[in-house]
Formats: C-alpha cells, structure tokens, sequence
C-alpha cells in the first residue's frame, strides 16, 4: 500500500538563507578538522622474557656499548604507565613471538604467566609469530581463549587453577585452516583512538611450516602475507577503519643504527613484502629477526624493535580525520628498556615477584631417580662424558619422529654435573641447572662429508686439546691427535654402519650449534632446516623420566668418541 502525504510548505527567502549558511559552515568544519596524531607504541619476539636480560645498547655514532640488563616485564610496564599518562588512547602493539623458546620462569607454567604479563601492559593486539605455534594449533587456540585443555598438562594451569587466556587478539590474515577455507585467527582488528579507528592487521612468515613442527599444525596452510594484507583490507575499510597499520611476524637486517631513524639500507624478506602492500598501507611493525631498526622502504615508515623487551618503539602517526588513508606523517623512537628510568608500575613488580616465587618452588619438583649420581660433565681423555653421552641421547629421542639419526650437544652448554637428591632423585632445579640457557632444538640435513669437517672443526690447532662434541647412541668416531688439524678424523660409524660422504643425515643440534656458534661454522651450512621450538632441557628431563628405572641403560654400551693409541 502506497501513503501519500501532503507536500511541505515552501521555505521563505530567510529561511533558505540560514539552511544553506549552516551547511556551508558544516562543510568548513568537516575539510577544515584539525590533523589529530595517534599514539602506538610496539614490541616483537618477547619469548616470555618476564625478567630483564642482557643487552648491548648503542651509541649514537654506532658504537657498541657495554653489555646491561634490560628489558622484562616490570621495565615495559614502568614505560607504558608513564606513557599513558601523555596519552590514554596510547594502542599498544605487538609483532609476535610473545612466548616460546622461553626462559624457565615462564615456560615452567606454559607461558602462562607471560600471558598474564600482556594482558597487565593492555596489549591490544599482536601478529602471530612462528613460536606461537610451538605447541600446536590446538595450544595456541587455548593461549588465547583460555582453559585447561592442553597437549602440556604437566605445565598448563599448574601456577594457577584457572587461565583465562589472552585479552589481546593474536592476528594472521595469511593462515588459513583448510577445512574451512577461513583464516585460523583473525584477521584483524579494528582500535579506537582519539576519534580515529585504526585497523591493525597481523601475519607471520609464509615460512612458518618449516620452522615447527608439521604435526602441530596439520590443516594450516601459510599464505603470501603481503597478498593477505592486502585481502583483508577492504573489510577492515568496511568497518570503518580509516588508518591501516601491519604488524607482521617477519622481518629484516641493516647495519643502521637501531636507535635513528630514517634508515634505508633494509634487507631481507620484509623490503618485497613491503612493497608490494596496498598503498594505503604506510606503517609496518615487524619482528622475527630480533633487529632493531626504524627504516623507510619507500614512503612507508618500517620498524622493529630488537628482542626480549628490550627496546620499545614508539610511534606517533598524524593523520587527518574524515580522510581515510590520509597519513600526514609519521614519527618514530626506539626507546631502551632500562630499569629505573620510569616510575616502577607496583602492580608488574608484585606479579613477577609471586611467578618467581612460584618458580622456585617448581624447581624442587622431582623429575626422576636416576641409576647413579651424580653424572659428571668431565670428559676422558678421548673427549667423551657420561653427561654429555646422556643429552645427546635426550635430544636425539626426542626429534626421532622428525627423522633423527644422530644428536650433537656442545660441551660449553652444560654447565654443571647432573646431581640428585636424597634417593638419587633429581629435582628440576638440579636438570635446569645443566641447562640453564633455554636453547631449542634445530633438525637439519648434513651429508657424512660435512659431519666429518664438523667433527674436525673441533680442534682449531695443532696444540688445542679440542672443543669436542658430546655424541649420540649408535653414532661414534675415531681420531688421532697425532695427525695433522683438518684431518683428525680417520673413521665414522652409524648403527655399526661406516658414513658415506656422500648420503645425507638427518642431525640435531641446540640452536646456538646450529647457528655455527662455538666456532662450528658448518652447522650453518644444514640444510631442510626445522626449528622445532622445543627446549633442550624439556628434552632432557623427558628423557631422564622415561628411562627412569632402566638401570644401568643410561651408561653407553661402548664408547662413543675413540682416541687412537
């Protein structure tokens, strides 16, 4: 049914005259709205550092300084409360790696209280990095939404009865579950600061599926993340988004100052992902490659802020309102992190207090009764320990499902003999104190060539007495200290079987090993690299539970590492 109503009366001449006088002046005052400057501050690859860590700071002229303590959650806190203070629509960011491969006090409990940590510093959003899916999908799932039900129930809601999960929203607009044709996380999402929405979208490396573990992310696929940027940012516009900022799990080096901004030397996978954003797209905050850097690629402003909480960057963004996309200009710092210059945040500093208390108290907890103790780090004369014979062995069982054939483990990361208490029961305390540093494990392809260069690069003289790597069940190796350095090494055997230069093994080794650190240079030529996310010392303590009661089995059948007569 169709209503007909009466026709409006004619406007007078005064009348007209005052309608259109005021929509001129709305018209001036939407094209003449003051510029309005949004306020973000961000983080990357904090791996659940709650405490401070060592860092070398820079100079303004690139100097190396000496090394400090920085970092952690209470310095963090202390600089966001201050600077909420200046601004209480501050948005607080992240670029992923929030947790995993973390220090004990954080992964003693899941990575739980790390979590707890953020929601304290009022993260409201981060991308996913790669080590957030350490765990699996189903364990990020309950990071973020919280709940008992983990593939870690020796760890999860063990601090406390009850996790409530992440109040941030981790992102990845390039990770798609395959069931659904959906992306696994969100996308985005969109903040509000003064008068202004903000869109703020997330991805991690298209990389990630080779560096975690394939069963833990069984049904993901890893897309281009500039093509998912891209696709997700006429929704955000939809929603009103008229400032779209990327944060994004992958990154890049420079040799530029980490503290100036304005650099132009970027390289790595980030510079192409970058220029191919839409262009409406003028901040990326970055991570993955633990840098710090405030670069340009192009006209859009590029940044990261070192590792661990050690630096933060601050970012102010002047844009003009009613304008979408209409970046005016864009200000940023990397700040240091250094305890002290900002008024303690009382609460942070009561948290971490209560998650150390409550670590120590874990690090009584008992892991196994071993056959003997303690087991010593010393070596014979041929360079082989029992301590070290028994890492090995942990690592190599726990990557056997990856297609492990032989564990390395370097001497200068055991620390300290495997001691135990009363009952020849060890406590997680005494297996945390062999392996204190929280390295993971690295799964690479060697051919039997390189395993014997490696093997000679543990002698760097004629005089060295060697810094000899710690070996696995079923691999040994003979050497004559009377022949000359680079070739020592005079027979290689797996499972009774001699090594043939040319086949190719699958080893692994801690990532400092893997990156060529302690002067093994050809770890870093592994090739089909995997970056499980598992820390040696879960390894170990597995290991040492599931062969308790096994006896005299924890000692080698024969030796490992023989030394001609």
């Amino acid at each position: 049914m169709t209503i007909s109503l009466p026709a409006p009366a004619p406007l007078s001449r005064a009348a007209l005259a005052v309608a259109l006088a005021l929509g001129l002046a709305g018209c001036a005052a939407t094209a003449g709205r003051a510029p309005v400057t949004i306020n973000l501050v961000a983080m990357n690859d904090f791996h659940g550092n709650l405490e401070a860590s060592r860092y070398i700071p820079t100079a303004p002229d690139g100097a190396k300084g000496q090394p400090i303590r920085a970092g952690g959650a209470e310095a963090v806190a202390a600089a966001l409360q201050a600077w909420r203070k200046q601004d209480q629509d501050l948005i607080f960011v992240a670029a992923g790696d929030l947790v995993g491969a973390s220090p004990a006090m954080s992964s003693l409990w899941a990575d739980e209280p790390t979590i707890e940590a953020l929601n304290m510093l009022g993260l409201h959003a981060s991308a996913a990095g790669n080590h957030e899916f350490d765990a699996g999908r189903k364990e990020l799932l309950r990071q973020q939404r919280g709940g008992c039900d983990s593939p870690r129930p020796a760890k999860a809601c063990q601090m406390a009865p009850n996790f409530g999960g992440a109040k941030f929203t981790w992102l990845a607009a390039n990770v798609v579950d395959s069931a659904t044709g959906k992306p696994f996380i969100p996308a985005y999402r969109i903040e509000q600061s003064r008068g202004v929405k903000v869109g703020l979208v997330g991805a991690v490396l298209q990389d990630t599926q080779s560096v975690v573990m394939a069963s833990g992310i069984a049904g993901l696929t890893f897309g281009d993340e500039a093509d998912a940027i891209n696709r997700a940012i006429p929704a955000m516009r939809a929603e009103g988004a008229e400032v779209i900022v990327v944060l994004v799990h992958e990154g890049g080096t420079t040799t530029d100052n980490p503290m100036t901004p304005g650099c132009t030397n970027l390289k790595g996978p980030i510079v192409d992902i970058v220029k191919k954003l839409d262009p409406a797209v003028r901040l990326v905050v970055t991570g993955h490659t633990h840098q710090g850097y405030l670069c340009k690629v192009g006209d859009r402003t590029v940044t990261q802020a070192s590792s661990y909480g050690h630096l933060l960057t601050r970012i102010a963004m002047t844009v003009q309102q009613g304008a979408p996309g209409n970046v005016a200009d864009i200000k940023v710092e990397n700040v240091l992190m250094k305890a002290g210059d900002y008024p303690a945040d009382e609460k942070m500093v009561a948290f971490v207090a209560k998650v150390k208390e409550s670590s120590r108290a874990a690090l009584t907890r008992p892991i196994a009764r071993l056959p003997a103790a303690p087991v010593l780090r010393k070596q014979n004369e041929a360079g082989e320990a029992p301590l070290g014979n028994l890492i090995a062995d942990a690592i190599l069982a726990a990557t056997r499902n990856l297609g492990v054939q032989i564990g390395f483990m370097n001497e200068g990361g055991i620390r300290k003999d495997l001691e135990a208490g009363e009952g020849n029961v060890a406590a997680f305390g005494q297996t945390q104190a062999v392996l204190p540093f929280g390295n993971t494990l690295v799964a690479m392809d060697l051919t039997g060539a390189q395993i014997r260069q490696l093997l000679e690069q543990q002698w760097r003289s004629a005089s060295s007495n060697g810094s000899m790597l710690q070996v696995s069940n079923g691999f040994s190796y003979t050497w004559d200290a009377r022949r000359p350095v680079g070739s020592r090494v005079t027979g290689m055997r797996l499972d009774g079987k001699p090594l043939a230069d040319t086949t190719t093994y699958r080893i692994v080794a801690n990532n400092f090993l893997a990156e060529g650190g302690d002067n093994f240079p050809e770890f870093a030529k592994g090739t089909n690299r995997l970056e499980t996310g598992m820390l040696d010392l879960d390894a170990f303590t597995d290991y040492l539970r599931a062969s308790e009661g096994q006896g005299a089995s924890l000692a080698p059948a024969a030796p490992r590492i023989i030394k001609a007569q």
